[in-house]
């Protein structure tokens, strides 16, 4: 790999960092409200709702000019978004406004791993970057959670530059100041991304045309044999990891009693998995074995059930850990997959903003049908129950699907022959 991939991932990794550490300091800006707690899942609905609703524009946008500048004018917009929820803009209006930066960001972050990198080198680019994201999530959840301990964010606050008063006077402006920074450092990365000098195209200002193309970008890989399948592995996998990082704050309340900034550590477990995972995929699974993981996504599914009984620590741990591995080896070769049959069909950006349209899409559903069954008063136990399940049995789906195609594929080469 050279000096350019390793900027690339500097860039992802502090942008990462900034996210998941938002995700945790916005959560607790609600607690401070008294938000009912159905609110806290609604954050990644605002979030997401970007991805989805201007999927037909971004990876045009992506697609316009070089990556390195849309991944720039991506982390300012997120910048304005902290700047908003310091100002006491509701949390969800500006965690809005953090996923408008991020769904342009995306398609560019991405798709410029497509133009850069031979397809040979797109499993293992996929498991670096999906490896080093995955520790940007882990210690952005445990910044996160570290930014809004009473103990370490006043000892921050106490620090005053001379003849300068910052305006930063609580917990939660401390901690939007330091998420702020990192998305500075991540623009500051983007600057140094080299251009790859592929042609782009000039982004149509005509949106009807904009979201033509987009359906037909849309249609193309859900008819592609190869791409419906990774698409339906990956918009599932997005849409379940969303709101199991939801899911495990609630279940360590319930089950181990803790709070915030403890619970958003064992987020950071399941990371770690996924980490692994993503390891060993790079290792050991070749661009065209991809489509024999599925089964590892039904095994997570299940073992997600296990969830349920466990009430001591490091049993948790444990099997967050196993959580992530199983996910981290179906996702990584699946998301590979998708980068590449996209780019041979359609582009980068386009590919990418077809993709991150059916995952945040997935994210949104998922995500808001949990927090409908909270409002409803369900017991987390029964809401893991199902979740597991519905994982599981739609994993299983997509796997039935993938063997039909191949016996389908089996039979014109036989008949070929």
């Amino acid at each position: 790999m050279t000096l350019g991939f390793y900027i690339i991932m500097a860039a992802q990794f502090f942008s990462a960092l900034a996210d998941n550490a938002l995700l945790i300091a916005a959560i607790a800006l609600l607690r401070d409200m008294h938000a009912p707690a159905g609110y806290e899942p609604l954050l990644k609905t605002f979030f997401t709702l970007s991805y989805v609703v201007l999927a037909a524009f971004v990876g045009a946008f992506a697609d316009s000019m070089p990556k390195w500048r849309v991944m720039f004018i991506s982390n300012g917009i997120k910048v304005l978004g902290c700047g908003l929820m310091f100002f006491d803009v509701h949390p969800l209006l500006a965690y809005a406004v953090v996923g408008l930066g991020a769904a342009a960001y995306s398609p560019a972050k991405y798709g410029i791993l497509t133009e850069y990198l031979p397809h040979r080198l797109l499993v293992v680019a996929n498991g670096w970057i999906e490896g080093l994201t995955v520790i940007a999530i882990i210690l952005g959840t445990m910044l996160g959670g570290a930014l809004i301990k009473p103990e370490f964010a006043h000892a921050l606050l106490s620090f005053d530059l001379p003849l300068i008063d910052t305006g930063i006077d609580t917990v939660g402006e401390m901690a939007l100041t330091v998420v702020a920074v990192l998305y500075l450092m991540a623009a500051l990365f983007n600057l140094y991304i080299p251009d790859t000098a592929v042609d782009h195209k000039p982004l149509r200002k005509n949106p009807l045309y904009l979201i033509h193309e987009f359906n037909h970008c849309l249609r193309l890989l859900w008819r592609d044999r190869l791409g419906q399948i990774s698409l339906a592995v990956t918009t599932l996998f997005w849409g379940a990891g969303a709101t199991l990082q939801f899911i495990v704050i609630e279940w360590a309340k319930t089950a181990m009693g803790m709070d915030l900034s403890r619970a958003s550590m064992l987020q950071g477990v399941v990371a770690v998995g996924v980490a692994l995972g993503a390891v060993l995929a790079a290792r050991l699974i070749s661009l065209r074995q991809s489509v024999k993981v599925t089964p590892l996504g039904i095994a997570m599914g299940l073992v997600v059930l296990g969830m349920v009984f466990v009430r001591d620590y490091n049993l948790a741990v444990g099997l967050l850990v196993l959580i992530g591995i199983l996910s981290g080896l179906f996702v990584v070769p699946m998301n590979a997959l998708l980068q590449h049959r996209g780019h041979v069909l359609m582009g980068a950006g386009h590919s990418i903003a077809v993709q991150n349209f059916n995952e945040n899409l997935s994210i949104l559903i998922m995500t808001s049908v949990y927090s409908m069954l909270l409002w409803a008063g369900l017991s987390i136990y029964w809401i893991i129950a199902l979740f597991s399940l519905c994982v599981a049995g739609a994993m299983l789906l997509v796997q039935l699907r993938q063997l039909a195609n191949q016996r389908q594929h089996d039979d014109l080469t036989h008949l070929d022959g």
